[in-house]
């Protein structure tokens, strides 16, 4: 643990006290968990405190927990066959639309937005999250009011993860298209989409139609022909 990240870490715990619900520091970086109610009181205070400085919101970003901890290819042994891994389903990629399983290792609110700070003046850096309430319709306050650069981090949010910003001047999405359905950086956003494009040169415009591919994940066979993978032979002539 670096001095100047355990100085920092004991520094926010003394000002903002109850107000962070979490403050811990892992390989030398400090992250603190503040509640939604009490957002914007927090980041006020780590922009203008001259203890704290942070004059510059460098990311944010949504997460989803929906599956955290679930993986369909991390096996404690490989079966007879070798094809252990990946077969069976767990997460939502490899099901249908109305087939998504809803687990997952996280004890929690499904959806958080982490937001990452730096202080110029200082030279010190913080990790800010926060978890959205509602997992049906996630909001919390925006920041675009104390730092400007949040404007389009939090546009990205909403559009790949249809976390809601309260505050925000122009909410509205910046990757997708226009017509497009659903938030795909979800973890029960489907790998195929909702529906496919192609460009129609009978109406010479592009057209949206259901999706007709199949999800299905290929799980590589590996063949190796060494001393680990041949059968033994007896010898001849042995008792």
């Amino acid at each position: 643990m670096t001095e100047y990240a355990k100085t920092l870490a004991d520094r926010l715990q003394q000002h903002f006290k109850a107000d962070l619900k979490d403050c811990r520091v892992a390989h030398g970086e400090v992250t603190i968990e503040v509640a939604p109610a009490r957002l914007i009181e927090v980041c006020q205070a780590l922009r203008d405190e001259p203890a704290f400085a942070f004059e510059q919101l460098i990311d944010l970003c949504g997460v989803d927990y929906l599956h955290y901890g679930v993986s369909e290819w991390g096996t404690d042994e490989a079966s007879a066959t070798g094809f252990s891994r990946g077969v069976e389903k767990a997460t939502s990629g490899r099901f249908t639309f109305d087939d998504v399983p809803q687990v997952g290792c996280h004890d929690g609110p499904r959806f958080a937005v982490v937001m990452h700070m730096q202080s110029v003046s200082l030279n010190h850096r913080l990790r800010v999250k926060v978890f959205c309430d509602d997992d049906e319709f996630p909001v919390v306050d925006s920041v675009c009011g104390i730092w400007s650069s949040a404007n389009w981090f939090e546009r990205e949010a909403f559009d790949l993860f249809g976390i809601m910003f309260d505050g925000h001047p122009d909410l509205r999405r910046i990757l997708t298209d226009y017509g497009f359905v659903g938030h795909p950086f979800r973890k029960d956003f489907p790998l195929i989409g909702h529906v496919e494009m192609r460009y129609d040169p009978e109406q010479a415009r592009v057209i949206y139609q259901p999706v007709s591919i199949e999800p299905r994940v290929l799980v590589p066979k590996v063949i190796r022909h060494d001393h680990r993978y041949i059968e033994p032979v007896a010898e001849e002539g042995k008792d």
